[in-house]
C-alpha cells in the first residue's frame, strides 16, 4: 500500500500489449501509440496528446513549452512537481519555481496566487509568473478532489493576468470517478494537462501530456531533447488504451480507501478521520507513545504490511487493483497488531 505505482499489468493489458501493432514512434509511425494519443486527447477534451515515458517527464516538458527561461511558474507548497521531481523545470529548462501554499482543500488560494504578481510587470528585477500548475487530485494532502467551481475561478483569474494553466493529473481519472464529473470537465479550465497510466490506472509505464496542437508540438522536441522518444512505444501505449477503457475501476479502489480509514478509525493509537477521504489515499497519524512513525513503518512492514510516511509525520496507504477488500481487512489487522506488541 505504498503507492499505486505497483499496480500490476491486468491479464486484457498484457494481451494487448502482445497483440499491438507497432512502428516507430519518434517518426510518428507507430499505430498503436497514436490510437492511445487520440483516444487521451478526446476523453480530456483537447486537440492532442504525447505519450512520454513518466509522469515527471510530462510535467517538465509542459512546463518547458509554456514557460520560457526565466519565468516563473507558480506551483503549490504541497505539490509533486515542488517536491518530488528534482527541480527539473529550473535545472533543464531555467524556470523559477514559485511555491505558493496549499490549503488543506488541495487549493491555491487565488489571494496567494495574486502575490506571485509584481505590482510592476516593467520591473526588469522580477521574474514575471508564466504558469500556474495546480494538482488533482491532490496527493500530498490525501488525494482531495479539487472542486470544479475553484477550477473555473483559477481559470479566470490565469486568463486576467495572460499566463496558462498546467494541471498535474495524475491521477485525474480518480479525480474523476471520485467526484461524477468527466475528466473533460475538469481538464477543460487547464491548458495543458498530464496524467499517469501507471498509476491507479495500472498500466505498467507511462504518462500522457493534452493540450493543443502547437502546444503538444513543442513538447514532442522537449521530449525528444529529454531523452523520452521511444520507438517501438506502442507496447506500452496498448496497456494504456486498455487502461483508459476501464478506468470506471476506480471506484473499488475508493470503496477500499474508506474501508481502510473506516477500520484504522476504530484502532487504539491510530488516527483516522473516514470522511477525510475522496478518493485512493489514506493518511494517518500513529499516536501510541510507544512509536514514532518511522518506527511504525518498519514494525508494520516486518509484519507484511508496507506503507510510507508523506510528510509531517503522517503515514500514507494507498489501495489500487492490486489491494482487495480482503487485504484491506488483513492491513487493519496488522495495524492492531503491531501496536500490541
Amino acid at each position: 500500500m505504498r503507492s499505486d505505482t505497483f499496480t500490476l499489468p491486468t491479464p486484457a493489458m498484457m494481451k494487448a500489449m502482445a497483440d499491438a501493432p507497432l512502428g516507430d514512434d519518434v517518426y510518428g509511425e507507430d499505430p498503436t501509440v497514436r490510437a492511445l494519443e487520440e483516444l487521451a486527447a478526446g476523453t480530456l477534451g483537447k486537440q492532442a496528446a504525447c505519450l512520454t515515458p513518466s509522469g515527471t517527464m510530462a510535467n517538465l516538458a509542459a512546463i518547458m513549452a509554456q514557460a520560457p527561461r526565466g519565468a516563473k511558474a507558480l506551483v503549490g507548497t504541497e505539490s509533486d512537481i515542488y517536491i518530488y521531481e528534482a527541480g527539473g523545470a529550473s535545472v533543464c529548462g531555467g524556470v523559477v519555481y514559485d511555491p505558493v501554499p496549499t490549503q488543506p482543500d488541495g487549493r491555491l488560494l487565488i489571494s496567494d496566487l495574486a502575490k506571485g504578481f509584481p505590482d510592476d510587470t516593467t520591473d526588469p528585477q522580477f521574474a514575471l509568473p508564466a504558469l500556474i500548475c495546480l494538482e488533482n487530485t491532490q496527493n500530498r494532502c490525501g488525494g482531495v478532489i479539487l472542486p470544479q467551481e475553484y477550477l473555473r475561478d483559477v481559470r479566470r483569474f490565469a486568463d486576467e493576468r495572460g499566463v496558462r494553466v498546467h494541471l498535474d493529473g495524475a491521477r485525474i481519472f480518480n479525480a474523476a470517478v471520485g467526484s461524477g464529473v468527466a475528466a473533460a470537465e475538469i481538464a477543460q479550465y487547464a491548458d495543458s494537462v498530464q496524467f499517469c497510466l501507471s498509476k491507479g490506472l495500472s498500466a505498467p509505464i507511462g504518462s500522457v501530456v493534452a493540450g493543443d496542437e502547437d502546444f503538444i508540438t513543442e513538447v514532442r522536441r522537449i521530449r525528444k531533447m529529454l531523452g523520452g522518444g521511444m520507438r517501438q512505444a506502442g507496447l506500452i501505449a496498448a496497456a494504456g488504451i486498455v487502461a483508459i477503457e476501464n478506468a470506471d475501476r476506480l471506484a473499488e479502489d475508493h470503496a477500499n480507501a474508506l474501508r481502510l480509514a473506516e477500520g484504522l478509525a476504530e484502532v487504539d493509537g491510530i488516527e483516522a478521520a473516514p470522511e477525510a477521504v475522496q478518493t485512493n489515499i489514506v493518511m494517518f497519524r500513529v499516536t501510541e507513545p510507544r512509536f514514532t512513525w518511522s518506527t511504525f513503518v518498519e514494525a508494520a512492514r516486518d509484519a507484511g504490511l508496507a506503507v510510507g510516511e508523506l510528510g509531517h509525520g503522517r503515514v500514507r496507504a494507498v489501495t489500487h487493483s492490486g489491494v482487495t477488500a480482503r487485504d484491506v481487512d488483513r492491513a487493519v489487522d496488522i495495524v492492531r497488531q503491531v501496536l500490541r506488541a
